[in-house]
């Protein structure tokens, strides 16, 4: 079986979409990486909010699928909207990779104690007061300003390797990136390898500093119909992350949050279930739950209740 495989063209996507291929083929499939560009990708607004409804990296590659122009797609899965067009499915969902949000900044920074560093909204960054960090992510920008109020949160668009490189040229002194899409590029090339050793990285946790629903995570996309082309993805799927992403992804859909909302969804396994963080930001202020359970006791409307109890109002 030989499969034409949709994909963006950024350097991450065509690693991602690489490393499934590569996947693929120890199944005995080839599949042919086709590129295809997203209006998302087109877009120079400065943040990702301001280009449109979520789905602007992924409409056009489901278009193409729905054309019969390819027979997978390859996404980040928290590109996806929370509902697939009619005629489409997630045939896998890989292993995840990392979830978490990384601090990437300069070593050269004057390490000084904050006065932003105590209190009940602490997080402890390395950074000075009034460093410029760099992010397009409605989400990540609100959490910055929620932690600490005095850094200068500015846009930052670009590939990777574009974000990167205006950090080491000093444009910034810091920048928020997926961890998992870092691991993915390092592992798979030296693209990042001169940027990465001038600088400094710093592990968010992902319950304090919620992550994108699914973030870290791929989402191979298939017609309904084909069932040989679902068979055969089925070898790639974990069942253990889908069960984590499907929540925080229901999650996002009872908030009806997209790229343009500051809302975060974090699922980890425990014991008999899943340990669900939830952030959302309303009118200035962050709000959370965090509720355990297992993933198919109403876990996801548990947290959205107590969100809004919080709020005193709808979500």
């Amino acid at each position: 079986m030989k499969l034409r495989l949709g994909t963006r063209g950024s350097d991450l996507a065509t690693t991602q979409s690489n490393w499934v291929a590569g996947e693929l083929a120890k199944v005995g499939i080839e599949a042919e990486l086709v590129i295809i560009s997203t209006s998302g990708d087109r877009s120079t607004a400065p943040s990702f909010g301001a280009i449109g409804p979520q789905g602007v990296f992924v409409r056009e590659i489901e278009q193409a699928l729905l054309a019969n122009e390819i027979d997978i797609a390859v996404h980040s899965f928290k590109d996806l909207p929370t509902q697939s067009p009619a005629g489409l499915v997630i045939g896998a969902v890989p292993p995840r990779r990392d979830p978490a949000d990384w601090l990437l900044y300069r070593p050269d920074l004057d390490r000084g104690q904050s006065p932003f560093a105590g209190g009940k909204r602490a997080l402890t960054l390395p950074l000075p007061e009034g460093s410029r960090v760099g992010t397009a992510s409605a989400r990540r920008q609100a959490w910055l300003k929620h932690f600490r109020a005095d850094l200068d949160v500015a846009p930052l668009r670009g590939n990777v390797p574009t974000r990167l490189k205006r950090l080491v040229d000093g444009d910034y002194d810091a920048i928020l990136l997926a961890g998992a899409g870092v691991e993915r590029l390092s592992e798979a090339s030296d693209v990042l390898d001169r940027s990465l050793g001038s600088i400094e990285r710093l592990r968010l946790d992902p319950h304090q500093f919620v992550p994108a629903p699914a973030q870290g995570a791929l989402a191979v996309q298939c017609r309904d119909s084909d069932a040989a082309i679902r068979e055969a993805l089925a070898a790639l799927d974990d069942s253990a992350t889908r069960t984590a992403v499907d929540l925080e992804r229901r999650t996002l859909a009872l908030a009806e949050g997209g790229c343009d909302s500051a809302f975060g969804a974090f699922a980890q396994s425990k014991a008999g279930g899943f340990d669900l963080s939830v952030m959302v930001e309303r009118d200035g202020e962050i709000f959370r739950a965090r509720p355990c359970g297992k993933a198919d006791s109403g876990l996801a409307h548990q947290a959205m209740q107590s969100l809004m109890l919080a709020i005193g109002g709808t979500v």
